[in-house]
């Protein structure tokens, strides 16, 4: 599309990502990054992975963390984050993006929650890169599967058997994530979503923020980046994408996307379809 880069800007960044058939609600993913800065985003899935080399720095639930080389990455569903850089040469790495659903089936635990969203342990780090490259080169899916459970097992130290109270907790917002995902495609008011939570308008805006360390309307562009990820997964074309998600034609969706997930809606269809 004419004014959007299929690529980034800077020559050494990319980032890749592959599904497999037989496994629904497992996503892998593996970049180089040198200069992108990730926007607010999610991936509602667990996210779990190393630091190959270098150092990045990211936002996730109010805290900035830094996760420098040999270190294992650990993120819950449905929480913000973002991504840069923190050392000149960037940082390389690899994720498995795994469904709620699917790590309840594989360990027999509902609602794992990792305390911890970086550890340094360069024993345990490399263990999780061998382990995810060697799940990304495989094609026999029997391998496949005993590997992803070798990942969760890898990652069984840090995981607690359920969510902890508190600051997560908030039925009130729960109920105002349900109505921005029931109107993706709608222009919403404060007024709407405070009524939802039952607040005034700016005193929610307020306590949103302070829940989620992000905007309303943040959280509006990630639940629609996310959505427009599924669709595109599906084999959804990114013009139809980009009307069923509320964005405003495909080059606000290629800008939108590819600013949160680094690739742009083309390229991740290509490498999850291919």
């Amino acid at each position: 599309m004419q004014g959007v880069p299929e690529h980034f800007d800077h020559p050494l960044d990319r980032a890749q990502f592959r599904r497999v058939p037989h496994r629904a609600g497992v996503e892998l993913y593996r970049a180089h990054i040198v200069r992108h800065a990730f926007e607010p985003h999610t991936h509602e899935a667990y996210g779990l992975g190393a630091i190959e080399t270098g150092v990045e720095r990211f936002r996730y639930r109010g805290t900035d963390h830094l996760a420098p080389q040999d270190s294992r990455v650990m993120m819950n569903p449905d929480v913000l984050h973002t991504g840069r850089a923190e050392t000149d040469g960037g940082w390389r790495y690899r994720m498995a993006y795994i469904d709620a659903d699917v790590v309840e089936t594989i360990t027999g635990q509902r609602g794992v929650w990792f305390r911890d969203a970086v550890e340094h342990d360069a024993a345990r780090a490399k263990r999780v890169t061998v382990l995810l490259d060697a799940l990304w080169r495989t094609d026999e899916p029997l391998a496949f599967d005993g590997m992803i459970v070798e990942l969760l097992d890898a990652f069984s130290d840090q995981a607690r058997a359920a969510r902890p109270a508190g600051r997560d907790a908030a039925p009130r917002f729960a109920r105002v994530i349900e109505y921005l995902r029931d109107n993706l495609s709608r222009r919403i008011t404060l007024e709407e979503l405070a009524a939802v939570a039952e607040l005034s308008p700016f005193h929610f805006l307020r306590a949103f923020r302070t829940q989620y360390d992000a905007t309303p309307q943040q959280m509006l562009m990630a639940l629609r980046l996310f959505e427009a990820k599924r669709l595109l997964a599906d084999g959804v074309v990114p013009a139809q994408v980009a009307a069923e998600v509320g964005l405003s034609d495909q080059a606000h969706l290629t800008r939108a996307f590819a600013q949160r997930y680094g690739v742009t809606p083309a390229r991740y269809q290509r490498q999850v379809r291919g």
